[in-house]
């Protein structure tokens, strides 16, 4: 085998792609992963779930500083946010992801070829770099991997300075007096969550009638309580008709569905409608591979329609989550090595990275009852637990739901502190096909969160829950 031929390439290094290439590596077969951009770890880790989990935690601990050291006895003088510094920080730990994926590239051997990579035939991949220099490599299987971009409104493209995407706001040089955030989704909640504790005032313009509407709709309703407490605004059941850049601000216009005009003028609006899945410049149409509403179809292996090269992540069906490309990248290496992978997708846990957190995992009450599953619901507040009083994290509660007739686990559904921890106990149950009895009998050390999971399962097996 050549210096330029490869059993395995990879294109596109996000969660996907980096973990199909270090997953293949560990096979024994000679890879190469192509990165159009000059840090590996594609929109997660440079701008997407690792930024945004920083500044989170650098907001998080800000307003607490400010709103709740007093009562536990803390006293300093009153904090002053500094956009710069939490910025600086955000870099600083994106630079050690970044870095630690470099690092394990070169412990599997794993060879990284710089610059965009474009299909010649179903074989040969053409990666030009940024100064314009051409390498064509060959390889027996290839995987694309080069994730989703975010979407715009069709009519008002990101300009980048007042209309901006995720991507913008994590990098502002200054703390927005107005933040209009379009779409209450996970992103439009967390960066919205951001701007809120450090102070901007926050718009959410919503076109459903409620936020996160993919989850259950009973955590949509939490959540908004408790952001409500950040002093966000909600605009939900609002069509946006209009956006404009005047230059210091932006404008935007909205209607109801009674057609009532709304008119909100801010500093910056961040439009979070949605990802795209991104194949711009793969050369498909060279190997007769089609698009389809921009998404690549694949079968159960993830197979295009040319059978040696795969396609994962943002780019195929499903839900775009880092952790569900990671699980389609290492699903694929092990379907080419041959052995018999599997992914449970109706088990891949969402989660939202507010606080309270969101994390979701199954089938929502509304899946349930638009099916007419017989189920049945246990739920246990936040508010009744005694780590949740200890840490004053009052707000939120653990929805369990249960086929009514085996009580097998069918979802659940966690608002309020550390839910995305605690979600993976959860998928555990559920993979194991748990009842609701069975998690009820399991002992729950005490005090803490976990053991509203419990009293959530003894409320669907019958209204048992002991300390509600």
């Amino acid at each position: 085998m050549s210096d330029s031929s490869y059993q395995v390439a990879v294109i596109g290094s996000g969660p996907g792609g980096y973990v199909a290439a270090i997953r293949c590596a560990q096979l024994g077969f000679k890879t190469a992963l192509i990165e159009k951009y000059s840090t590996l770890g594609g929109t997660c880790l440079n701008v997407g779930c690792i930024p945004s989990k920083a500044l989170l935690d650098s907001s998080e601990h800000f307003f607490n500083a400010q709103h709740s050291f007093s009562e536990h006895g803390i006293e300093i003088s009153a904090p002053k946010a500094n956009i710069d510094q939490m910025i600086k920080r955000k870099a600083g730990v994106v630079k050690s992801n970044v870095d630690g994926i470099a690092y394990l590239m070169k412990k599997n051997k794993i060879e990284v070829l710089h610059g965009v990579g474009s299909f010649l035939d179903r074989n040969t991949i053409e990666v030009k770099s940024e100064d314009g220099k051409i390498q064509n490599i060959k390889a027996e299987k290839i995987i694309i991997a080069t994730g989703s971009k975010p979407t715009a409104l069709p009519f008002a493209p990101f300009d980048k300075k007042r209309i901006i995407s995720s991507t913008e706001a994590l990098e502002l040089k200054e703390i927005p007096k107005h933040l209009i955030v379009i779409g209450g989704g996970v992103i439009g909640m967390e960066l919205g969550s951001v701007y809120a504790r450090i102070g901007s005032k926050v718009s959410v313009v919503e076109f459903m009638d409620n936020i996160i509407p993919t989850m259950d709709l009973s955590m949509g309703k939490e959540l908004m309580k408790s952001t409500k407490k950040l002093g966000i605004e909600f605009y939900l059941g609002h069509k946006v008709t209009a956006l404009t850049n005047a230059g210091s601000q932006v404008k935007l216009t909205a209607e109801d569905k009674a057609g009532k005009k709304l008119v909100l003028e801010g500093d910056y609006a961040l439009v979070c409608i949605g990802r795209r899945p991104y194949t711009e410049g793969l050369g498909l149409n060279k190997i007769g591979v089609e698009t389809v509403k921009g998404q690549i179809p694949v079968n159960e292996h993830l197979q295009t329609s040319v059978d040696n090269i795969y396609a994962i992540g943002d780019v195929v069906r499903g839900a775009m989550l880092a952790h569900k490309a990671e699980e389609e990248g290492v699903f694929v290496a092990e379907k080419i090595a041959g052995q018999k992978p599997h992914i449970h997708y109706n088990l891949i846990p969402g989660v939202v990275y507010t606080w309270p957190e969101v994390a979701s995992v199954g089938q929502t009450e509304e899946q349930l009852k638009a099916s007419g599953a017989p189920y049945k619901s246990g739920s246990f507040p936040y508010k009744a637990l005694g780590r949740a009083r200890a840490s004053m994290d009052l707000d939120g509660m653990v929805k369990v739901l249960a086929d009514k007739n085996t009580d097998e686990i069918l979802g659940v559904h966690i608002v309020g502190a550390r839910a995305a921890d605690m979600i993976a106990a959860a998928v555990v149950a559920m993979e194991y096909r748990a009842s609701a009895e069975d998690i009820s009998r399991m002992s729950h050390a005490h005090p803490t969160y976990m053991e509203a999971f419990k009293e959530a399962c003894l409320a669907a097996t019958g209204n048992r829950a002991l300390h509600m």
